[in-house]
């Protein structure tokens, strides 16, 4: 009889000890289920996403898109990084744009620090420019083109007048 006592006042002591926690998912089960829906709704949707991905790879062929890169080219110790090349650009560009009341060899030199940026930036995403070969307005014109190109391949520029964002499809 006394192992039995002691084995009931140790539930006892456990149930009570329980109480508080008991009484936590009494009032917080909506809390709780709520956090239980959401992350089973986000691992699903990561995993749906991780489906749809999949597909799209094997739709689009991803490994034949990129076999012929050549990608010694980003290894090159000499080679400025994209980011880098980018933030070079804004700085550049907004200058440009905003350069009001500065001498014409100055606007000069910064038109031409920034087509050699273009340049940078055209190599390092394989987008074809003509930049070099062009004066005048065809220049500005291919120049705009390539700001284009460079915008729809993820890389945001100053816009052609300040103050305004800049738009291409």
């Amino acid at each position: 009889m006394g192992v039995e006592r002691a084995l009931l006042l140790a539930l006892a002591l456990l149930a009570v000890a329980s109480l508080p926690a008991a009484f936590a998912l009494v009032f917080c089960y909506d809390e709780i289920l709520d956090r239980v829906v959401c992350g089973w709704s986000e691992w699903r949707e990561r995993r749906r996403e991780q489906r749809t991905i999949a597909r799209l790879d094997r739709a689009v062929e991803a490994d034949a898109l990129t076999r012929d890169i050549d990608l010694s080219e980003f290894e090159r110790a000499d080679r400025r990084p994209l980011e880098q090349i980018a933030a070079d650009l804004r700085r550049i560009g907004g200058q440009r744009l905003g350069g009001g009341g500065r001498p014409m060899v100055w606007h000069g030199a910064l038109v031409q620090a920034y087509d050699d940026r273009l340049r940078l930036a055209c190599r390092a995403l394989g987008i074809t420019e003509h930049l070099a070969d062009l004066d005048g307005v065809d220049q500005e014109i291919e120049r705009v083109r390539v700001e284009g190109l460079l915008h729809a391949a993820g890389l945001a520029l100053p816009a052609a007048r300040a103050g305004h964002r800049q738009r291409h499809r």
